[in-house]
């Protein structure tokens, strides 16, 4: 990534005097006070609005700080819920001389931002309106947040978005703790040291916002060379209730001062000018020859600005912020990162389904880019799978990908390429079926966010748009189908809005319009199941959770979590959708956030439907409209969501860990070989075969059988089930073993994930309080060699194989972690 390095002013000192915002951390404004109470009394009232965590901040004596956290859908909302939008915000309290206690802010990040049209303030015509030059676009880095900012006047505090320091019961170093090694660095390099920073931060009152991109700790989509691995400063704010930053040529005199990476950015002078500019560069997802995810655009609100926010997609709406105040927006480019996330998907599937192309869905191979990189990859696993070894682990990612673009770039490439391209077009003309109108078919589960894509995809292109949930009666499958009927009268495209993931429904589908001239065409909107059903179960329920009431029927049950059954009962149910059940498919992704699903889909509908391609603006407001959708109607469900499990609530059989894993993506290369006797090929061929291998597995903690003595480890499971965000746990699988009747899989480790939150260390709580004899016998049942074999068997075949018992085989697996969470099961 190139930098931009102005060569004048290298000091803060150096700086015109007025560009400079400084405020006195001698004494605590009122504001800042009062804010933090406004915090303190609304997460007491609503603790899923706002929660905060307390860390132990590094100085003598101990200093604690409060990070605070908001939900991250309330940001949305007019008016704001929230008595700052600040995302990131870190507290101190102080007692004074009288033992009152004052709330300081010792770190604050960005107020939450918006891309364009996302929100009714960020318009075109909105921003040309309310907001004044100049805009400086900076580019948006991509790597991890850090904060840096005075605990004392002589200490600095290092933190992540939400939190710093080590992370409890892990060996592995936070976020907080890489982006404090860095600053170390660079401040050596810069000849300064901690104390320097930490005496301009407190007596300016700021906060120094970085972006960590160091590839060798943790990839994401773009490389960063070793020049510009480290933490790019972009920018400084005040420690303040309101949103104050610095403007660049204060950030950057300060970064050249302190050692940190300058952060490229360029001015302009209109709003008209950042739209221009803005499109131009999106049609080659380039600036300066590199690829870029987007701009963060700097501006302030207008002084005179007197509008009122409105609802989206009604003209000019001013931002929730006070006339004068700073201001951010962003523009982000979709291409190339779609791209670049479908081939590390792909190449996650190949490494462990196989590598042949027939293992990688239809729907990802649209681009002859893809389909080459898909061949050129196989060739490179089957050469030597060695160099792909932590690819699972997030490394190496960014590596393959450059080595392939560079292969792209050889003659042999481009050869490869043009004959994929000329492949498509011949197969375009030869498959090019003259079709009337479009049902769009969504085959998923609840909580991958079908609905929100829908109203989106409705609102921009004028689709028709119907609801399973809305009917209600003994025929409602059949009424369904007959609206999808009556809106194709007076609509091009349909959107059948139903879960669909059952064969029966799609083919319900055809058979209605299968006499229909000229034909309908049916395109599915498919959430593929090719991730560890576990992983969707946890994303799905997660946002069930987060929705809140705002759906017809399955409404979150934050207790028993029984609407997490549900999801599991269309889990095992589903049927994967065949290439001749539909005409065209959309191949969607259950992990993508809103806004990377709808530009998915978009492209799609844009590609195959033939619709105009809509503008950034059109697609962020879109997107406020899908965040803002609420159902038609409702129906009151049963205590718990009994209605939607078909019986009463009922209390779990037993508690256990659901891994993320794929039983037979993973032992299928360490089973299927010659490393392993003929007995342990037979068994595995023969749980394969009678399909016997757990599609859910678990890891048991306690069962109801063991009470009342587990009745502690019962009541610590139970806890850590109802939390409002339950942490996810890491863990070792070590073994694999059998015998003539039973394989399972043993289990060491265990951890909080270091990729997740863990507020108040509940996780770490957990983990210390597990019994140490429970430890030892932690296993996952592959499977039994048929139902007479009863799979409670499993855990003595794990206590036989640590005894050396000769019966029992086994192999080792090679470093291979999971993660899931704590469950209360009923089956």
């Amino acid at each position: 990534m190139a930098s931009s390095r102005p060569t004048s002013p290298t000091k803060i000192d150096d700086l015109d005097p007025s560009l400079v915002t400084a405020f006195s951390n001698l004494s605590i404004p009122d504001s800042d006070h009062e804010l933090v109470d406004s915090l303190i009394r609304k997460s007491k009232n609503s603790p899923k609005l706002i929660r905060s965590s307390m860390y132990q901040a590094p100085a003598e004596p101990a200093i604690q700080i409060k990070s605070w956290k908001m939900n991250e859908f309330k940001y949305y909302d007019v008016p704001s819920p929230f008595p700052t939008l600040a995302r990131g915000l870190f507290t101190q309290d102080i007692k004074t001389g009288d033992g009152e206690v004052k709330h300081r802010i010792v770190a604050r990040g960005y107020d939450k931002f918006f891309n364009i049209g996302e929100v009714p303030w960020t318009t075109w015509a909105s921003l040309e309106a309310e907001t004044t030059s100049p805009y400086i676009l900076t580019l948006k880095s991509n790597g991890c947040i850090i904060f840096i900012a005075a605990l004392t006047p002589t200490k600095l505090v290092v933190t992540s978005k939400h939190s710093l320091g080590a992370i409890k019961g892990q060996d592995s170093e936070s976020h907080a703790q890489v982006g404090e090694r860095w600053l170390r660095k660079h401040l050596a390099d810069a000849g300064k040291t901690e104390e320097d920073l930490a005496k301009v931060l407190w007596e300016k009152k700021w906060t120094a916002v970085a972006e960590l991109c160091d590839d060798s700790f943790e990839e994401h989509v773009l490389p960063y060379s070793s020049d510009q691995t480290g933490l790019h400063l972009h920018g400084i704010n005040a420690c303040s209730k309101d949103f104050i930053t610095m403007l660049p040529p204060v950030v950057d005199a300060f970064a050249r001062e302190y050692g940190f990476i300058v952060t490229p950015s360029t001015s302009l002078a209109t709003i008209p000018e950042v739209k221009a500019f803005t499109e131009e560069i999106g049609r080659t997802g380039k600036w300066r020859g590199q690829a870029l995810e987007g701009f963060v655009v700097r501006t302030h609100v207008s002084s005179n600005t007197e509008h009122l926010p409105t609802k989206p997609g009604k003209g000019s709406a001013a931002s929730p912020y006070k006339p004068g105040s700073s201001f951010f927006f962003k523009v982000k480019f979709d291409e190339p990162y779609m791209m670049y996330r479908d081939w590390r998907e792909v190449t996650k599937r190949l490494l462990t389904q196989g590598a042949k192309m027939s293992n990688v869905a239809k729907g990802k191979l649209r681009r002859p880019e893809t389909r080459e990189y898909v061949r050129w990859v196989i060739g490179e696993i089957n050469r030597d799978k060695s160099q792909f070894k932590d690819f699972a682990k997030g490394k190496g990612i960014i590596a393959t990908r450059e080595r392939f673009l560079k292969w792209s770039q050889s003659e042999e490439g481009k050869k490869a390429i043009a004959q994929e391209e000329s492949v498509e077009q011949e197969e375009k003309k030869q498959e090019d079926k003259k079709f009337g109108k479009t049902v769009i078919v969504p085959v998923a589960v609840p909580g991958v966010g079908k609905t929100t894509i829908a109203v989106a995809l409705a609102h921009l292109f004028g689709f028709g748009h119907t609801q399973s949930d809305d009917v209600s009666g003994k025929k409602a499958a059949v009424t369904f189908v007959n609206n999808v009927a009556k809106l194709l009268q007076t609509h091009d495209v349909v959107i059948a809005d139903r879960n669909s993931h059952l064969r029966q429904h799609r083919s319900a589908l055809r058979e209605k319009f299968k006499d229909y001239y000229p034909p309908v065409r049916l395109l599915a909107m498919n959430w593929s199941f090719d991730l560890p059903l576990s992983t969707i179960h946890r994303i799905c329920g997660d946002r069930i959770t987060a929705r809140g009431e705002n759906h017809q029927t399955l409404v979150a049950d934050p207790k028993r979590k029984s609407h997490e059954e549900v999801i599991w009962m269309f889990l095992q149910g589903a049927e994967e959708l065949l290439e001749d059940e539909v005409d065209e498919s959309i191949e969607m992704d259950v992990e993508e956030s809103l806004e990377d699903a709808l530009a998915r889909a978009v492209d799609a509908c844009v590609r195959i439907l033939g619709v105009r391609k809509p503008s950034v603006e059109e697609i962020g407001e879109a997107l406020a409209v899908a965040r803002g959708y609420k159902p038609s109607t409702t129906k009151k469900i049963d205590a718990e969501g009994a209605k939607e499990t078909g019986k009463k609530p009922k209390p779990p059989r037993y508690y256990a860990l659901l891994p993320e894993v794929d039983l037979e993506g993973l032992l299928d290369k360490y089973m299927l070989n010659d490393e392993v006797s003929a007995a342990g090929k037979d068994l595995y061929r023969r749980l394969l075969d009678g399909k016997r291998v757990a599609a859910r597995p678990h890891i048991t903690l306690v069962h109801e059988k063991g009470l009342p003595g587990d009745q502690a480890l019962w009541d610590r499971c139970q806890d850590i089930v109802a939390l409002a965000n339950p942490p996810v746990f890491a863990f070792k699988l070590g073994d694999v073993v059998w015998n003539n009747r039973v394989m399972a899989l043993t289990v060491t480790n265990i951890s909080v994930n270091k990729d997740d939150q863990d507020p108040d260390a509940k996780g770490v709580e957990f983990v210390t309080e597990l019994p140490e004899a429970l430890k030892g016998k932690l296993h996952i049942t592959v499977g039994t060699r048929d139902k007479d074999v009863n799979p409670f068997e499993a855990r003595q075949l794990v206590l036989d194989w640590q005894d050396g018992d000769p019966a029992v085989e086994g192999r080792g697996l090679d470093d291979v972690w999971v993660k899931g969470r704590v469950k209360g099961l009923f089956s």
